[in-house]
């Protein structure tokens, strides 16, 4: 029974910094354009392949 007054605050430390973490990720706004990025992946716009150089 000792071990879970460990295992109870490092499991509520680590819920809390999840949440916290997650709190972070809204607040500088990654969720704000789900619609963007499905539709850059179909342009050809920023293609990464080299040019051919003929």
């Amino acid at each position: 029974m000792n071990v879970l007054a460990y295992l109870i605050p490092i499991s509520l430390a680590l819920g809390a910094l999840g949440l916290v973490g997650f709190l972070y990720t809204l607040k500088s706004r990654q969720y704000d354009d789900p619609e963007g990025d499905s539709r850059r992946i179909l342009s050809d716009r920023w293609d990464d392949r080299p040019k051919d150089d003929n």
